[in-house]
């Protein structure tokens, strides 16, 4: 009987995840993989970041849930093209869903790649998917505990977004402490707080993202 260890099944997804990267890096693309809890704000975060940035980058967007394209709908007015991946139970996407994805995916038209993971603190972050940065979001309602309790996601996270600050007020979130933890989990992060429903913070994420571009293209 064979046993197959978790960690060769990192290694089998992490090589396809290289195979990914060199795809995505040949065409000069940003890929973002945003990670984070169910319901903490990561499609409405897209929305309105694909909104604003729509008239000067193309975006190409592979959306991960478990049943249904309700996400995707939402953002299909702001994209060059969606392709949708059902994971029908599974907690996360894995490189070679992604590599199955990009085949279908006008590549050379677009400039930045969003993969929406799976709504899960967990899971998404032990799985390179090829991205060139991992984005963590972490709303307010959720507590300002969560990165001391997950903080695999945090460690490799380039930015840290804490989405739905238009709540802080009516929570007892710890800004100023979750701040410092996550600093103290990953001082080379980015941090941005921003509501997108008011736009608070926004310009600074906005400029985060454009900064990467500006980075992958010069490359």
């Amino acid at each position: 009987m064979k046993v197959i260890l978790a960690r060769d099944l990192l290694s089998v997804n992490a090589i396809k995840g290289e195979n990914n990267r060199e795809i995505l890096e040949s065409n000069g693309l940003l890929t973002l993989n945003i990670i984070s809890s169910p319901g903490a704000g990561k499609t409405t975060l897209l929305e309105i970041t694909m909104r604003l940035l729509k008239d000067k980058y193309n975006f190409g967007v592979i959306e991960g849930d478990l049943y249904t394209s309700r996400d995707a709908v939402r953002l299909l007015e702001h994209a060059r093209a969606i392709v949708q991946i059902n994971t029908c139970g599974i907690c996360h996407l894995n490189a070679d869903m992604v590599a199955k994805a990009l085949e279908d995916m006008p590549l050379a038209s677009l400039d930045i790649v969003i993969i929406e993971n799976v709504g899960n603190l967990v899971c998404p972050a032990s799985f390179y998917l090829g991205e060139t940065c991992k984005v963590a979001v972490l709303s307010v309602p959720e507590g300002s505990d969560k990165p001391a309790k997950y903080p695999e996601l945090f460690k490799e996270a380039q930015v840290v977004v804490i989405s739905k600050a238009d709540l802080l007020p009516y929570t007892d979130f710890d800004l100023s402490g979750c701040i410092k933890e996550l600093q103290g989990i990953n001082p080379r992060s980015e941090i941005c707080v921003v509501s997108a429903k008011t736009g608070e913070g926004m310009e600074k994420w906005l400029a985060w993202v454009e900064e990467r571009v500006q980075l992958v293209s010069s490359h």
